[in-house]
Parts: C-alpha cells; sequence; structure tokens
C-alpha cells in the first residue's frame, strides 16, 4: 500500500528532544501577495498593483527593470513607473526594490523626479533598495542596441528588446562581473577598477562601443550618495518583514509569463524569472511564505515587438482592438500587436504560477464588437496538443481551436458591480473562469481604481 507522507504522520514535532529542551516552533510568518502577468506583459498589473496596495505595509519589485512600464491613475492623475513598485503611491507603505531586480540608478532618479512633480511626494524616504542588486550602467544600454542591430543584420530579425540594458546586465550578472549596489557603496577605488574591466571586457566584443570612464563615474559616486540612505540589506528586511507583527507584504511582477526567460516564448522573452519563482530569489523569501498568487489577463491579448502570436488578428478586429484599447507600450511607445484571448497561453501560466485567482482586464474594450472569439486549443497536423509548445517554429505552426460568442454591444464603462454587467459579458467572463479552472476576482472596464470590479 502506499502512503503519502504528511506533517500528520511527523507526531514529535514539539516533542521535548533528547536533550529535555523543545524544539523551535516552525512559525511561517507573513503571507506574501504576487501579482503576476498572464499573457506577453502590459496586462494591467500596475492597476490590480495599486488597488492592493492601498492597504499594503510593503510593497516589494522582485526581477526585471525599468523595461517594465505600468501606468497608474489616481485622482485623475496619470503616473509612470518603470523601476519604482507601483506602491510608491501610498505614504504608508514601504516600497522594495529586491536583489533581483537590475537598476539603472540615472532611470531611477529620473522617474521619481517626473513623478515628484506630478505630485508623488517623499519617495525617496519610502523606498527600500537592496544592496544585492545589480546595477544597469548606460554602456549596457548602449550594447543593448548595439546587439539588436548585429541580430537584424545577421538574422534579419531582432528580439524586440526595450534596449534600456537589460539583457547585457542580467549577462554580466551570469557571467560574474556584474556590479552590484553594496560594490556601488563599498570602496569606490576597488569599484572603480572593476567598471574599467567591465568596460574593456565590452569594447573588446564590441569595438565600436565608446566610454566616458572618468564621467561615468564621477555621475556614479554622486548617484551613490544620493541612493545610500535607501539601500538595506533586503534579505534581513524581508525576513524582519516576514517574521514580525502582521503584515500586509505585496510583490508585483514585471513582464509575464510568456516572457519569461525559462518559460516564456525564447529567445523573445526578458532576462529574468517573471513567473513566481522569481518572487523567491528576488527578494529572498522561502515558498512556504508566497500566499495568493494573482494573474493578470487582457480580455484579449497583446504582444509587444515580434515572435509568434497565434491568436493575432492582422485584420480589422486586430486594428479595432489597438485602437480602442490605445495599445502602445508604457516604455517604448510601440504599437501592441493584437488578438482574440488565447486561453492556452493563460492556462499554461496557471501551470507554472498556480494562480489562486484572476484579473481580467480592458473588458470594455469589446464593447463595441459583433462577435468575439476565444482560443481554447492548439492544432498540429490536425491534432489537438494538450502543452503549449516551446519550440517557436512550432507555435508559428499551429492552428487554433476557437469558441465563438456573441457581442453583449453595449457600454460597460461605467458598470461597478457584477450586476451592472451584461449578460453576455457575464457569460464570456464565467467561460474564461471554467476553461483555466481559476475564479475570475476582478474585471476591469477602464482606466482609474474604481474601474475595478471586484467580484468577492
Amino acid at each position: 500500500m502506499s502512503h503519502t507522507w504528511s506533517a500528520k504522520d511527523h507526531k514529535n514535532t514539539n516533542q521535548p528532544a533528547a536533550t529535555g529542551q523543545k524544539r523551535p516552533r516552525n512559525d511561517v510568518g507573513n503571507k506574501v501577495t504576487v501579482v503576476l502577468g498572464a499573457q506577453w506583459g502590459d496586462e494591467g498589473k500596475g492597476k490590480v498593483v495599486d488597488l492592493l496596495a492601498t492597504e499594503a505595509d510593503v510593497v516589494c519589485r522582485c526581477q526585471g527593470g525599468n523595461n517594465a512600464g505600468h501606468t497608474v491613475v489616481v485622482d485623475g492623475k496619470e503616473y509612470d513607473f518603470h523601476l519604482l513598485p507601483s506602491g510608491i503611491i501610498n505614504p504608508k507603505s514601504i516600497s522594495l526594490i529586491g536583489n533581483g531586480v537590475v537598476i539603472h540608478l540615472p532611470g531611477l532618479f529620473e522617474e521619481g523626479d517626473k513623478n515628484e512633480k506630478k505630485g508623488l511626494k517623499g519617495w525617496e524616504k519610502r523606498l527600500i533598495v537592496s544592496d544585492r542588486a545589480h546595477l544597469v550602467f548606460d554602456f549596457h544600454q548602449v550594447v543593448d542596441g548595439l546587439q539588436e542591430t548585429e541580430r537584424q543584420a545577421q538574422e534579419g530579425k531582432n528580439i524586440g528588446t526595450t534596449k534600456k540594458g537589460i539583457g547585457p546586465a542580467y549577462s554580466s550578472k551570469a557571467s560574474r562581473t556584474g556590479l552590484r549596489v553594496c560594490d556601488l557603496l563599498g570602496d569606490f577605488k576597488d569599484f572603480s577598477t572593476r567598471f574599467k574591466n567591465l568596460v574593456h571586457q565590452y569594447q573588446s566584443m564590441y569595438p565600436s562601443l565608446t566610454v566616458d570612464v572618468e564621467d561615468q563615474l564621477k555621475k556614479l559616486k554622486e548617484f551613490a550618495e544620493r541612493l545610500r540612505p535607501m539601500v538595506r540589506d533586503g534579505v534581513y528586511y524581508m525576513y524582519e518583514a516576514l517574521h514580525g507583527p502582521p503584515k500586509k507584504i505585496l510583490v508585483e511582477g514585471a513582464n509575464a509569463a510568456l516572457l519569461d526567460i525559462d518559460f516564456g516564448t525564447y529567445p523573445f522573452v526578458t532576462s529574468s524569472n517573471c513567473t513566481v519563482g522569481g518572487a523567491c530569489t528576488g527578494l529572498g523569501i522561502p515558498p512556504l511564505n508566497i500566499g495568493d498568487v494573482f494573474g493578470v489577463a487582457k480580455a484579449y491579448t497583446t504582444r509587444v515587438g515580434i515572435g509568434a502570436f497565434p491568436t493575432e488578428q492582422l485584420n480589422a478586429t486586430g486594428e479595432l482592438l489597438q485602437t480602442r484599447g490605445h495599445e502602445v507600450g508604457v516604455t517604448t511607445g510601440r504599437k501592441r500587436r493584437c488578438g482574440w484571448l488565447d486561453l492556452v497561453i493563460v492556462k499554461y501560466a496557471h501551470m507554472i504560477n498556480g494562480f489562486t485567482a484572476i484579473a481580467l482586464t480592458k473588458l470594455d474594450i469589446l464593447d463595441v464588437l459583433d462577435e468575439i472569439k476565444v482560443g481554447v486549443a492548439y492544432k498540429l497536423n490536425g491534432k489537438r496538443i494538450p502543452h503549449f509548445p516551446a519550440n517557436m517554429d512550432v507555435l508559428q505552426k499551429v492552428e487554433v481551436e476557437y469558441e465563438t460568442f456573441p457581442g453583449w454591444k453595449t457600454d460597460t464603462a461605467a458598470a461597478r458591480k457584477w450586476n451592472d454587467l451584461p449578460a453576455k459579458a457575464q457569460n464570456y467572463i464565467r467561460f474564461i473562469e471554467n476553461h483555466i479552472g481559476v475564479p475570475i476576482k476582478w474585471v476591469g472596464v477602464g482606466k482609474s481604481r474604481e474601474c475595478m470590479i471586484q467580484l468577492f
């Protein structure tokens, strides 16, 4: 008879040890809520985070850099965040940039100052930066552009990066030549030597790369002093937050499941883990402390840059979604490609992340359509495939099986509760929920906070 071991089988958890002392109780501590993108990014995660951040004590970023773009609208003011956690708006919460994030200091301070002009007060006092986070330098950004040009010349296609230096910075990290916040705040002479070595390393690969090393070091030294008061040991800070008094801790994922370096549509992906594992490695928190994992998906699908996109609509429908949805990248200003909701990818994102609930955003964009399609399965050579293909050539070839729904042809922008939504829109939402096997907790029908209808 097979028997699965469970904690109940271990009778002696708190029994006195052989020495006569009591064993320590394993106190799990506070749980962390994680918000993640369930498609190719741009799902409106900022709105969900903003909603939860109003009650959060700590809001954390765990991966990516200023290649992310979150727009948050509060009291009619539109804030754009790239490196700062969206929770920075809440004057009562602490925002933490974790060790898994790569930080471009000029970008960080420029972003803070820009939002300050819009009314964001005292953000520097509410921001904590992990001393283990890696730095993105200006030359990483130049290299990012050079690499894209090289790919275009060699393969006739690029990856479509944001040119923010994220990939090259993570490459430096992986090749163990990267520099971290703790290095910048340590012995500056040692930092300068390592910085020069890193520049030479890149110049040997890209002879056209010119860097004014002394000017860069001068600027970095100034940034170091502005940054110093914000820097802490991130692991210790998180441990204290998890095991101190009850706290609401929120983790804001950047990018999305299909852009994950391991699980996304490689090579058209970002350079970090933007799935749930990234919350643990990017902040130094144990899996036991992960509580709710909320996936965010649009009521249709969009993608920036190139790569396979099975439900893409290169027609009037795609154009309508693009125009009505104002589908333009916050970070790049590029038009987003648009298509029908692809539940194969949302289900795949759920396999990896184990969503406890989903936020479905931008439902109102579908208000004018006569009929709405949803991709429910992929076929290869006429046969349904149960998995999401790893190989991009295979993904290019799949045929999508659709379910078609009648449009509700009603303006939903003023809806504030479930019953305000037309029956046909409710059916659409329930179908998505049942197909993925995850409850939908929020439905978004507009830009501002009030436009997120909470279902339970």
